[in-house]
């Protein structure tokens, strides 16, 4: 009885190591990867300087394209907008609860990833790209604005097994170049943030 148990223990096993093994070889980042951002936030630090530039936050969601050149290293184009929320705003000496300025964000990386495992992949990624602060007047921003900007982060993707899609989580810091006719409200002087997100990430093309 024993080892007729044993014989079907071993037969079990034999049928399901091919799915198993199959599953496994799919498992990692494909070709071509999108990234969808339902969520995250921007964060802008004030200006010492200039005390109508303050800090503030921004609700961010957006997408990425990535093409992996090989295991290490890809290169991905990415937009996103933030979404301006009411918070109290602190500008030259008074503080009143106002909604911030919508921003669109567009930039080219390059990301060099450092595989801890077929389904969870680290990375370090860096770029330029543009920022574009849309007009508020109740800020004192008549009109749209266009900033360089520049960033550098990093962050962690998982795959699941089916090798069909991932969760993500992404840092950076931005800088956005200084500007000499900027609104009061962003600054005439460099600006540097933060941004942080979470994504669902799906394999393209493998």
């Amino acid at each position: 009885m024993t080892r007729s148990i044993g014989w079907f223990v071993l037969a079990l096993a034999v049928a399901a190591a091919p799915p198993a093994f199959a599953q496994d070889t799919g498992t990692g980042p494909g070709t071509v990867e999108v990234t969808i951002i339902p969520g995250g936030g921007t964060f802008f630090m004030s200006k010492d300087s200039n005390p109508s530039a303050p800090s503030f936050g921004n609700y961010t969601l957006g997408g990425t394209v990535g093409y992996n050149i090989n295991r290490y290293f890809g290169v991905e184009g990415e937009v996103g907008g933030t979404l301006g929320i009411a918070q109290d705003l602190r500008i030259g000496g008074l503080t009143g609860n106002l909604k911030t300025p919508d921003m669109l964000n567009y930039s080219g990386n390059v990301v060099v990833s450092v595989p801890a495992s077929r389904s969870v992949v680290p990375y370090v990624t860096g770029g330029i790209g543009g920022l574009t602060l849309f007009s508020r007047q109740a800020l004192g921003i008549d009109s749209n604005a266009t900033f360089l900007t520049s960033n550098v982060g990093a962050g962690v993707k998982w795959y699941a097994p089916n090798g069909r899609w991932g969760l993500r989580g992404d840092y950076r810091f931005e800088a956005v170049a200084s500007k000499d006719d900027a609104p009061d409200f962003f600054g005439r002087d460099t600006r540097y943030g933060h941004r942080v997100y979470g994504g669902v990430v799906i394999n393209a093309v493998r």
